[in-house]
């Protein structure tokens, strides 16, 4: 039974995980993963003016699938807990919280 829910999981391609990094925005990136007072203006700046929130974590910017969910925490360093689809590359945000 354990083999045919490990192949069942790997067939759809999606994985639960959890990562710690910096709600960041597509414009600028990784460049305020910082999470400074300056870096947090910049990133809500952007996403107001179109640009979409993403993830910067280790050395990846990764998008999300359900974008709202972060909405309360662009420019913040955070842990995020989700699913991270690998044909997509798109994380499922299932909660969010501030980092310590």
């Amino acid at each position: 039974m354990k083999k045919f829910a490990l192949v069942s999981l790997l067939a759809v391609g999606a994985f639960a995980a959890e990562w710690s990094g910096t709600i960041v925005d597509e414009k600028c990136g990784a460049k305020h993963a910082d999470a400074s007072e300056a870096s947090q203006k910049c990133v809500n700046g952007c996403i107001k003016g179109g640009s979409a929130p993403v993830f910067a974590t280790g050395d990846k910017v990764l998008k999300f699938s359900n974008p709202d969910a972060v909405k309360e925490h662009y420019g913040h360093k955070v842990t995020i807990n989700g699913k991270l689809d690998k044909k997509t590359n798109l994380i499922k945000v299932k909660s969010v919280k501030m980092a310590s």
